[in-house]
């Protein structure tokens, strides 16, 4: 059974930074890309940033380019989000997505992934 467990979530100040962990189970980071979305009230789940299956590429959203890095930890099958200079706009529930059957590149659409975890919150306020 294919299972996602995100952490790691708080509360931060603006330009605060925050580590996020994404650790799978059921499969390995090689079966599968992983994506980060977020969700914030009332708004749309967006794509924050992916990585490919065996890590040889990733994606990263706009708005985050610069301030939000991912990166995978084979041995302990986790993807982890460094997320520096955060803004009060961060603040969302955010996820973790995996796609066993998404091949090259990953993708930041929602529809790309059908493997969910059940989210963590990071609030970004003074």
């Amino acid at each position: 059974q294919l299972q996602l467990v995100e952490s790691g979530g708080g509360l931060v100040q603006p330009g605060g930074s925050l580590i996020l962990s994404c650790e799978v189970s059921g499969f390995t980071l090689d079966d599968s890309p992983i994506g980060w979305f977020r969700q914030a009230p009332g708004k749309q789940r967006e794509g924050v940033s992916c990585i490919s299956r065996r890590g040889g590429s990733t994606n990263y959203a706009d708005s985050v380019k610069g301030r939000f890095t991912i990166s995978r930890d084979n041995a302990k099958n986790t993807v982890y989000l460094q997320m520096n200079s955060l803004k009060p706009e961060d603040t969302a529930v955010y996820y973790c997505g995996a796609n066993p059957r998404l091949f090259g590149l990953c993708v930041l659409r929602q529809t790309g992934y059908n493997y969910w975890g059940q989210g963590t919150q990071v609030t970004v306020s003074s």
